[in-house]
């Protein structure tokens, strides 16, 4: 929801300090996982509403000379998108590999 690693960073440390700010309020009339889902997604509207933008990291280009279209970010890192590589049989067969060898078979 954030759009950004940055802001799902600051999402994840906010969702369960505000879960542990208000454990007391959760009645048990649903499960647990989707209490704190819901307070996740809470987290992520509020700062959308907020309009509270983090700051750009350092290391992106500065300002444009104008009449020159703006060159992409440095850091390839700011924005969440899929990524599959160049072949994604081989990306595949790497997590099948991971997980195999994290079972310990």
């Amino acid at each position: 929801m954030p759009g950004s690693y940055a802001g799902a960073g600051d999402a994840v440390q906010e969702t369960p300090a505000r879960a542990w700010r208000s454990i007391d309020r959760f009645e048990g009339r649903s499960a647990m996982r989707a209490w704190v889902y819901r307070i996740a997604a809470d987290v992520c509207l509020d700062a959308l509403a907020s309009g509270k933008r983090r700051a750009l990291p350092m290391d992106l280009p500065g300002p444009g000379e104008g009449g020159v279209p703006p060159s992409p970010p440095e850091a390839a890192t700011l924005w969440v998108e899929p990524w599959l590589g160049d072949d994604p049989e081989a990306a595949a067969a790497a997590g099948d590999s991971a997980r195999a060898a994290a079972a310990g078979t």
